[in-house]
């Protein structure tokens, strides 16, 4: 069981089918991101980038360690992440960035802006290259 929170028990197809997902947010993300046309278009690009790195965080504890956060706060996964594999310390820290504007780019009416939209695609790239390499 997670210690900082409830867990539910996945596996490896689980796993692929989550870093599919990841992979689909984060194309997305980066097509909205490369739009210059509309203000909002940051922060839809930001609100993928963070749902990206949560599929990618559930793939690589499904794929190293059987099972993912399941916590009414998504910040229960950091520990758990960092756990999954020899990278899990960067992909916890790339997680927890990308957890930081979570409520501002899906639910707030703050402008995200341009520099965090492109800093939480990196973070959601390091996520999903790093559960991509976790389930070769």
């Amino acid at each position: 069981m997670n210690p900082t929170g409830r867990a539910q028990e996945c596996n490896r197809a689980q796993a692929a089918v989550r870093l599919n997902q990841a992979r689909a947010f984060l194309e997305v993300a980066e097509l909205v991101g490369a739009e210059d046309d509309e203000l909002a278009n940051d922060n839809v690009a930001a609100a993928l980038a963070v749902l990206a790195g949560i599929a990618a965080a559930d793939a690589a504890c499904c794929g190293t360690l059987g099972q993912r956060s399941r916590g009414q706060d998504h910040r229960q996964a950091i520990q758990m992440v960092a756990q999954a594999g020899p990278d899990g310390k960067a992909l916890s820290q790339a997680l927890r960035r990308l957890l930081d504007i979570k409520d501002g780019a899906h639910y707030g009416m703050i402008y995200v802006g341009a520099a965090k939209a492109k800093a939480a695609i990196r973070n959601a790239r390091t996520l999903v290259d790093g559960a991509a390499k976790l389930l070769v």
